[in-house]
């Protein structure tokens, strides 16, 4: 579905979550704006609610960013979206060898050679501890044609899987796995707006519940979790590399006023001001929605 065929439709939706105002944006986008200014690299923060108003936040929304772990994101939706063209997809068998394993692999790196996983399996291990042979094996096994094609789908037009996780030879040769803050806001929008709203939106209701149930076991809490009241339920998908951490999150995901919050960095040279701005703007972004009740 087109992105502006969706949100003509999501507009003339009954939205449950209210706007908290273009006075408290503009102070939520000026107190980012000093937030941003002390870390020691570029970021990039989206920020929005369910209601079709403006963006809470958008700060170099639609520049492109080494897109890490949070492309999986997209691996994971694309296999809920073709379960949906056929049945079947998720209990999809693949069959895993040592020879593939790479790091980053906390959750494969005691699978046996030879070892079948279903598609079903592998989401979890992805998504939740992020492992990159999970991933790996997922995007062999649908294609990177055809996850694309799922991100432009869901109107993720500056968003690019070009290779698979630590592919040095392609990373030699630039192939690089990009998005924008925005792209990744946008598709976090839909999967919440259709568990929230109970409609189809890139995949059906169930399904997009059943992405954020996963994303809610996610086990690295530094960034946006972190600058959340204690319990603040967060469904999150983070990614690192050099000079480089993101975070994208629905907020209270279910519940009453959730909020997408996407943020993403490069050329960063200090990652704990990095985890620092990420917090501070969780935080801010958390009050404003709230009318400041924590």
């Amino acid at each position: 579905m087109k992105r502006t065929g969706f949100l003509t439709a999501a507009a003339a939706a009954a939205v449950s979550a209210s706007f908290p105002g273009r006075a408290k944006a503009a102070s939520l986008e000026a107190t980012v704006s000093r937030i941003t200014a002390s870390v020691p690299g570029v970021v990039g923060v989206y920020a929005r609610t369910l209601s079709d108003s403006p963006p809470l936040v958008a700060l170099n929304a639609d520049e492109s960013f080494p897109a890490a772990s949070t492309i999986k994101m997209l691996i994971m939706t694309t296999a809920f979206a073709l379960e949906e063209q056929t049945p079947g997809v998720l209990d999809s068998q693949i069959q895993t060898y040592r020879s593939d394993l790479i790091g980053g692999s906390d959750f494969m790196q005691n699978a046996y050679d030879g070892q079948v996983f279903t598609v079903r399996q592998l989401i979890v291990p992805m998504i939740q501890v992020s492992d990159n042979t999970a991933a790996n094996a997922l995007t062999g096994h649908f294609g990177i044609d055809v996850i694309n094609s799922v991100g432009r789908a869901a109107g993720m037009y500056q968003t690019r899987l070009a290779r698979k996780f630590l592919d040095y030879a392609a990373i030699v040769h630039h192939h690089d796995n990009v998005t924008t803050p925005g792209d990744m806001a946008h598709l976090l929008y839909l999967i919440e707006y259709g568990a929230h709203e109970e409609v189809a939106t890139i995949v059906s209701p169930t399904h997009s519940r059943a992405m954020i149930r996963i994303m809610l076991g996610q086990t690295d809490r530094e960034g946006i979790p972190a600058g959340l009241p204690h319990g603040t339920p967060v469904a999150n998908k983070t990614g690192a590399v050099d000079y480089v951490r993101n975070d994208v999150a629905i907020v209270r995901p279910f519940g009453d006023q959730p909020f997408i919050l996407s943020i993403y960095t490069k050329q960063l040279d200090d990652y704990a001001a990095g985890y620092r701005a990420m917090r501070a703007i969780a935080h801010a972004a958390n009050q404003t929605v709230r009318g400041g009740s924590g």
